[in-house]
C-alpha cells in the first residue's frame, strides 16, 4: 500500500524545513495506516529538532471535507510523537466522525498545525490569521486554530464568540471574565482534494 505523496505541500518559510514538513506529513499518513494494518511504527524522533516538545493538531480531509481534527494545545511530548498521536486520534477518536477505514486512509489529505505555547492576551490584541485562541472559564475550555477565522471569513468578535461557543460558554463570555489565551501555529499540509 503506497502513501499519498504530499505533492502540494505549502512550503512557505517557517521553523520547519521543507524536508521536515514532508517527513511529518508522511509520518501522519503512516501513523494512520500502521494502526489500520496493526503494524509497529517507530516513535523515536529522527532529529533533535523533531524531539522538541510542541503542541500539535492534525486535521484530516476527505474529498475536501473535514474528516477529523484532534490535537494537543500544550507541549506534552515531542513534535514527532505528537504528530503520530494526533493523526491517529483524528482518524479514530474524533467523536464527530466514524473511524477512518482502510480505503479512506489512502485518500486523506492532511494538514498539520505545530503550536507555539499559548499566552494570555487581551481581546483587542487578537489578530485574525496570526493567532489561534483558547478561551476558558471554570471547567469549560474551547480552542480554534488560526486558520479557522480566515477560512470562514470571521472578524475578531465573531472569532471570539465562536471560540466561546466551542467551549460550551455563552458567546459573550469573552467579555465577562473568561480567560483568553492566544498562540501562533506553523500550518502546512496537502491540498484538500
Amino acid at each position: 500500500m503506497s502513501l499519498p505523496r504530499p505533492s502540494s505541500v505549502d512550503l512557505e518559510q517557517g521553523e520547519f524545513s521543507p524536508e521536515e514538513r514532508t517527513l511529518l506529513l508522511k509520518l501522519a499518513h503512516d501513523a494512520i495506516l500502521s494502526a489500520l494494518e496493526d503494524r509497529p511504527l517507530s516513535t523515536d524522533p529522527p532529529t533533535p529538532h523533531l524531539s522538541e516538545p510542541r503542541g500539535a493538531f492534525t486535521s484530516l480531509y476527505l474529498r475536501g471535507d473535514l474528516r477529523g481534527c484532534v490535537g494537543y494545545v500544550s507541549p506534552i511530548t515531542s513534535v514527532y510523537r505528537a504528530v503520530i498521536e494526533t493523526a491517529r486520534a483524528a482518524a479514530f477518536e474524533d467523536t464527530r466522525f466514524y473511524p477512518v477505514k482502510i480505503g479512506e486512509a489512502e485518500l486523506l489529505s492532511i494538514e498539520l498545525s505545530i503550536l507555539a505555547p499559548p499566552r494570555p492576551i487581551s481581546a483587542e490584541e487578537v489578530e485574525i490569521g496570526r493567532h489561534g485562541v483558547l478561551i476558558s472559564m471554570s471547567a469549560n475550555r474551547g480552542l480554534l486554530l488560526p486558520q479557522v477565522p480566515v477560512e470562514r471569513n470571521w472578524d475578531r468578535v465573531t472569532f471570539l464568540e465562536q471560540t466561546c461557543r466551542k467551549a460550551g460558554l455563552p458567546p459573550d463570555a469573552w467579555q465577562k471574565g473568561a480567560q483568553i489565551e492566544a498562540f501562533t501555529a506553523e500550518v502546512f499540509g496537502e491540498k484538500h482534494i
